[in-house]
Protein backbone atom coordinates (compact mmCIF):
# COMPACT_ATOMS: atom_id res chain seq x y z
CA UNK A 1 0.00 0.00 0.00
CA UNK A 2 1.41 2.95 -0.97
CA UNK A 3 0.92 6.24 1.35
CA UNK A 4 2.47 9.41 2.08
CA UNK A 5 4.00 10.39 5.68
CA UNK A 6 4.68 13.62 7.03
CA UNK A 7 5.33 13.78 10.49
CA UNK A 8 7.16 15.67 13.38
CA UNK A 9 9.63 14.00 16.23
CA UNK A 10 10.54 14.92 19.61
CA UNK A 11 12.11 14.01 22.34
CA UNK A 12 10.15 13.42 25.45
CA UNK A 13 10.68 15.66 28.41
CA UNK A 14 8.85 13.44 31.50
CA UNK A 15 5.58 10.89 31.91
CA UNK A 16 3.03 13.39 31.51
CA UNK A 17 2.06 11.17 28.05
CA UNK A 18 1.40 7.81 29.91
CA UNK A 19 -2.22 8.98 31.54
CA UNK A 20 -3.53 9.07 27.91
CA UNK A 21 -1.57 6.24 26.88
CA UNK A 22 -3.15 3.30 24.84
CA UNK A 23 -2.78 0.26 22.77
CA UNK A 24 0.82 -0.66 23.25
CA UNK A 25 2.44 -2.42 20.93
CA UNK A 26 6.58 -4.09 21.27
CA UNK A 27 8.55 -3.56 17.91
CA UNK A 28 11.69 -5.38 16.45
CA UNK A 29 12.81 -4.01 13.64
CA UNK A 30 15.89 -4.12 11.24
CA UNK A 31 16.78 -2.09 8.56
CA UNK A 32 18.17 -3.61 5.33
CA UNK A 33 19.44 -0.55 3.14
CA UNK A 34 21.06 2.22 4.49
CA UNK A 35 21.27 4.58 1.14
CA UNK A 36 20.60 8.37 2.41
CA UNK A 37 17.25 8.82 0.12
CA UNK A 38 15.77 5.41 0.60
CA UNK A 39 14.99 3.01 3.45
CA UNK A 40 14.20 -0.84 3.65
CA UNK A 41 12.79 -1.81 7.18
CA UNK A 42 11.60 -5.25 8.31
CA UNK A 43 9.28 -4.74 11.45
CA UNK A 44 8.23 -7.32 14.17
CA UNK A 45 5.32 -6.57 15.94
CA UNK A 46 4.09 -7.91 19.56
CA UNK A 47 5.66 -11.30 17.95
CA UNK A 48 2.59 -11.51 15.95
CA UNK A 49 2.74 -9.60 12.55
CA UNK A 50 5.28 -8.65 10.44
CA UNK A 51 5.72 -5.31 7.69
CA UNK A 52 7.85 -4.84 5.08
CA UNK A 53 8.18 -0.90 4.26
CA UNK A 54 10.18 0.69 1.90
CA UNK A 55 10.46 4.85 2.68
CA UNK A 56 11.46 7.52 -0.38
CA UNK A 57 12.42 10.60 0.93
CA UNK A 58 10.57 13.29 -1.08
CA UNK A 59 10.91 17.26 -0.12
CA UNK A 60 11.03 18.28 3.47
CA UNK A 61 9.76 16.33 5.74
CA UNK A 62 7.74 14.15 3.44
CA UNK A 63 8.45 10.54 2.84
CA UNK A 64 6.68 8.38 0.07
CA UNK A 65 5.81 5.05 2.19
CA UNK A 66 5.23 1.43 0.72
CA UNK A 67 4.30 -1.05 3.11
CA UNK A 68 3.44 -4.62 2.97
CA UNK A 69 2.48 -7.71 5.46
CA UNK A 70 4.68 -10.64 5.08
CA UNK A 71 5.09 -13.95 7.20
CA UNK A 72 5.60 -13.72 10.40
CA UNK A 73 8.73 -16.76 10.15
CA UNK A 74 10.21 -14.61 7.29
CA UNK A 75 10.00 -11.45 9.15
CA UNK A 76 12.27 -13.44 12.49
CA UNK A 77 14.40 -14.68 9.91
CA UNK A 78 15.41 -11.42 8.26
CA UNK A 79 15.93 -9.93 11.88
CA UNK A 80 18.09 -12.75 12.73
CA UNK A 81 20.12 -12.41 9.57
CA UNK A 82 20.31 -8.86 9.08
CA UNK A 83 21.64 -7.88 13.09
CA UNK A 84 21.23 -4.30 14.43
CA UNK A 85 17.75 -4.97 15.95
CA UNK A 86 15.82 -1.93 17.38
CA UNK A 87 13.70 -3.02 20.19
CA UNK A 88 10.89 0.07 21.12
CA UNK A 89 7.37 -0.13 22.98
CA UNK A 90 5.31 2.22 20.70
CA UNK A 91 1.85 3.66 22.62
CA UNK A 92 -0.88 5.59 21.15
CA UNK A 93 -1.42 9.52 22.59
CA UNK A 94 -4.21 11.09 21.53
CA UNK A 95 -3.45 15.11 22.29
CA UNK A 96 -5.82 18.07 21.15
CA UNK A 97 -7.53 15.15 18.42
CA UNK A 98 -4.80 14.16 17.27
CA UNK A 99 -3.03 10.88 17.41
CA UNK A 100 0.47 10.97 18.45
CA UNK A 101 2.99 7.91 18.14
CA UNK A 102 5.27 7.80 21.68
CA UNK A 103 8.48 5.16 21.40
CA UNK A 104 9.89 4.52 24.48
CA UNK A 105 13.14 2.29 23.25
CA UNK A 106 15.16 -0.51 24.92
CA UNK A 107 17.99 -2.22 24.81
CA UNK A 108 20.98 0.03 24.34
CA UNK A 109 18.55 2.70 23.90
CA UNK A 110 16.60 2.46 27.02
CA UNK A 111 16.07 5.39 28.84
CA UNK A 112 15.36 7.40 25.44
CA UNK A 113 11.74 8.08 24.86
CA UNK A 114 10.76 9.65 20.99
CA UNK A 115 7.31 11.45 20.10
CA UNK A 116 6.06 11.70 16.47
CA UNK A 117 2.84 13.05 15.44
CA UNK A 118 1.61 12.81 11.59
CA UNK A 119 0.18 15.41 9.93
CA UNK A 120 -2.03 16.73 6.52
CA UNK A 121 0.72 19.11 5.04
CA UNK A 122 4.25 20.47 6.10
CA UNK A 123 2.50 23.89 7.03
CA UNK A 124 0.14 22.11 9.69
CA UNK A 125 1.12 23.71 12.77
CA UNK A 126 -0.28 20.44 16.00
CA UNK A 127 -1.09 21.59 18.89
CA UNK A 128 2.21 20.40 20.93
CA UNK A 129 1.51 18.83 24.25
CA UNK A 130 3.63 20.45 27.80
CA UNK A 131 5.19 16.70 27.60
CA UNK A 132 7.52 16.96 24.67
CA UNK A 133 10.82 17.95 24.53
CA UNK A 134 13.41 19.46 21.82
CA UNK A 135 11.90 18.76 18.45
CA UNK A 136 14.58 16.58 16.33
CA UNK A 137 12.72 16.07 13.28
CA UNK A 138 15.16 15.42 10.05
CA UNK A 139 18.06 15.12 12.77
CA UNK A 140 19.73 11.75 11.33
CA UNK A 141 21.01 10.77 14.84
CA UNK A 142 17.68 10.29 15.98
CA UNK A 143 16.29 8.16 12.62
CA UNK A 144 15.33 4.73 13.65
CA UNK A 145 17.73 4.18 10.65
CA UNK A 146 20.27 5.89 11.97
CA UNK A 147 19.84 4.37 15.62
CA UNK A 148 19.68 0.68 14.23
CA UNK A 149 22.80 1.41 12.47
CA UNK A 150 24.80 2.89 15.30
CA UNK A 151 22.92 0.97 18.38
CA UNK A 152 24.53 3.38 20.55
CA UNK A 153 23.78 6.80 21.84
CA UNK A 154 25.93 7.78 25.31
CA UNK A 155 23.32 6.45 28.22
CA UNK A 156 21.05 9.03 30.37
CA UNK A 157 22.27 9.52 33.22
CA UNK A 158 19.29 11.04 34.71
CA UNK A 159 16.19 9.50 33.34
CA UNK A 160 14.44 11.69 30.74
CA UNK A 161 16.08 14.95 30.93
CA UNK A 162 19.13 13.31 30.32
CA UNK A 163 17.78 11.67 27.02
CA UNK A 164 16.55 15.02 26.14
CA UNK A 165 20.22 16.27 26.02
CA UNK A 166 21.89 13.34 23.99
CA UNK A 167 22.64 15.78 21.38
CA UNK A 168 23.91 19.16 22.86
Amino acid sequence: MKLTEIERKFLVRNDGWRSCAADPHVFQQVYLSRRDQTTVRVRLIDGTSALLTIKFRSVGFTKQEYEYEIPVDEAIDLLTKAGHVLEKTRYHVLHDGRNWYVDVFGGPYQGLTLAEVEMASEEDCPNLPQWLGREVTGKKRYSNRAMAAALRIPPPTQGHAAAADISR
